[in-house]
């Protein structure tokens, strides 16, 4: 088809020279396209090189314990990536004698791998027509066919994977699906594309239409939620404070940070100190306390927002199972706080 050929010459034209596009190594296609999923290239590119670096092969990934890898990832966010990225290469090693899946069903076994990642791995490496459908093919297809049907539906979901598979290249599928990726990505891109330039500009749909502004379409938004966190910064007279892991499903599990009362609003300190958990963190009186941020740091993730308060305690006490600050640095812990670690020390 047309489309499909125009899509591949202008990607042998305007690609970028990507580490990843330089091999078929598919523990290294595996590892780029779990940090791309919820990161941006410009942002994923040095954690990538960091991770193949440090785990060079899923062996040495499988080998590692679990605090190292997040470590890692610190800062990219959705840690639950890391750890199914973990999970997987030991169920590799574990349970597939160390062989890499080499085809999209075997692919989707592996813990975090959906659709999008195993047919990026089936195309790019073992040359398997599988078509991938990401953010950036939905807004492609959806602007040129110009389709109205919203793509976080389970009907636009099958909608577009179908109408992918049918424009796939079925000789070059690994270029075909490279080149309508990287298309979307600095070409069709979310807001102000330059049509002008475009390829595709003569055939557009949305373009015809001047629907570019509002395809594709998405269902109503999820509600942002609102969570208050009270950090306590306990200080003792070595100068050694307190961390505990989050083993909890949901934000962060397994990373560290300093006790927490989460409360409904926000709180001041009057209001802290009555809470029942602030008594269970402190004993005594023998202690002063002092807000580090007058204004509450706000902290966004995908669904929810963070507003958080940072209260310094100094304790006459020693901390029991204390840290030092050097230590502090060896543990895995969120973004938010090692921000604050950085501004406090």
């Amino acid at each position: 088809m047309q489309f499909s050929k125009q899509l591949i010459y202008w990607y042998l034209q305007n690609k970028r020279n990507l580490p990843w596009r330089e091999t078929k190594n598919p523990y290294h296609i595996w590892v780029s396209e779990i940090i791309l999923q919820q990161t941006r290239v410009n942002q994923g590119l040095d954690y990538y090189k960091k991770f193949i670096s440090h785990f060079p092969t899923y062996h040495e990934l499988a080998a590692a314990d679990e605090n190292t890898v997040l470590k890692l990832w610190q800062g990219l966010g959705y840690y639950s990536r890391a750890r199914n990225l973990h999970f997987s290469a030991k169920y590799i090693v574990n349970k597939l004698n160390g062989k890499f899946p080499n085809n999209y069903k075997d692919l989707l076994k592996l813990k975090g791998v959906g659709d999008y990642t195993a047919s990026a791995i089936a195309s790019i490496c073992f040359n398997e027509p599988t078509a991938v459908v990401d953010g950036n093919v939905y807004r492609v297809l959806a602007r040129y066919f110009g389709i109205k049907t919203p793509i976080n539906s389970t009907n636009g979901i099958k909608e577009f994977k179908h109408l992918a598979q049918e424009l796939i290249d079925y000789q070059q599928p690994a270029t075909f699906n490279q080149a309508i990726m990287e298309f979307g990505a600095i070409q069709c891109k979310p807001k102000n594309p330059d049509c002008n330039i475009c390829p595709l500009n003569n055939s557009c749909i949305a373009l015809q239409k001047k629907e570019i502004d509002i395809l594709p379409v998405k269902d109503k938004k999820l509600t942002i939620k609102k969570r208050y966190f009270n950090y306590l910064i306990i200080i003792d007279p070595q100068n050694k404070t307190k961390i505990q892991q989050r083993s909890k499903k949901g934000i962060w599990q397994n990373l560290y940070e300093f006790p927490l009362i989460e409360t409904s609003k926000e709180i001041n300190l009057k209001e802290l100190l009555a809470t029942k958990d602030f008594h269970q963190f402190i004993k005594g009186n023998s202690y002063t306390i002092t807000l580090f941020n007058k204004a509450q740091t706000v902290h966004k993730l995908t669904h929810q927002q963070l507003f958080t308060k940072f209260w310094i305690i100094s304790t006459d006490q020693a901390v029991t199972n204390g840290i030092s600050w050097e230590e502090f640095e060896k543990y895995p812990v969120p973004i938010l706080l090692h921000n604050f670690v950085e501004k406090f020390k």
